[in-house]
């Protein structure tokens, strides 16, 4: 096994996205996770009906006793409900893993509609966390929050991660599957260039923890000593082959089938 992944995010009940998803992706692809949990949730595949805050110290203490002992290859963040949460991700960083890659997943809105960050917490993500960031994954929501302006095509795909790129970021994955079409593209920016990947479209409402599962897929090829676009390549068909073989669980947004590799 090799690779060890810190994971900073929230547990979600379900079992489909969270600290549970990013959980089966590492280990699948045979690296280490290690969990600093921010928040409880109370959820399934129709929603999320509540959420319970972890006290800032108290994910301190998480990120901290791990980093001292295990140590970590990469740094995975989700979801990082306020500016305290957030502050704090980054000042445990900047103190204990300074030179440790950071991979940003910057959760707002869960599958099913529910905010996931306060409104006044964009800032501090983009100051503190993206700034430093080897690998930010916006969706196209999210994106669009966080430069603050319409992505809608692949060329405004390409500008929008260019703007994303001058927070300081080192690479930015910008994720194509909110865009109508049976094509769905992804754009990685870096200061090289671009690179796209299309894949066709799935049919299907089980896509539950898609982005949770590429970025800690993304986190585990890096921690495994990967190039950006070699672990971008290997995280994306691991999401794909978990999207096709989705078991259908749930009335909602289901699951992911993470443990795909296990049956070849």
């Amino acid at each position: 096994m090799r690779g060890r992944v810190l994971i900073v995010a929230g547990s979600d009940s379900g079992g489909g996205a969270g600290i549970q998803a990013d959980i089966k992706a590492v280990t699948m692809l045979d690296g280490f996770a290690a969990t600093a949990i921010t928040a409880l949730t109370a959820q399934n595949t129709e929603g999320v009906f509540g959420i319970l805050p972890v006290a800032p110290d108290f994910i301190r203490r998480q990120m901290e006793v791990v980093l001292d002992d295990i140590g970590a290859d990469a740094v995975k963040t989700g979801m990082l409900h306020d500016t305290a949460v957030i502050e704090t991700v980054a000042a445990v960083l900047a103190d204990k893993a300074p030179a440790v890659p950071l991979v940003v997943d910057p959760v707002m809105v869960a599958k099913g509609g529910a905010r996931l960050i306060e409104e006044g917490a964009v800032d501090a993500l983009k100051q503190h966390l993206a700034a430093r960031a080897a690998v930010l994954t916006p969706n196209l929501p999210e994106a669009e929050i966080l430069c603050g302006q319409a992505i809608a095509d692949v060329a405004a795909m390409k500008r929008a991660a260019e703007t994303l790129l001058r927070l300081g970021c080192r690479a930015v994955l910008l994720k194509g599957g909110h865009l109508p079409g049976d094509t769905v593209t992804d754009v990685l920016a870096t200061a090289s260039g671009f690179r796209t990947w299309e894949s066709a479209r799935i049919a299907t409402r089980h896509t539950h923890g898609t982005g949770c599962t590429l970025a800690s897929a993304i986190a585990a090829g890096i921690a495994q000593g990967m190039a950006i676009e070699a672990a971008v390549d290997r995280a994306r068909d691991y999401v794909l082959k978990a999207i096709a073989g989705a078991p259908g669980f749930g009335r909602g947004h289901g699951p992911l089938d993470h443990a795909h590799p296990l049956r070849g």
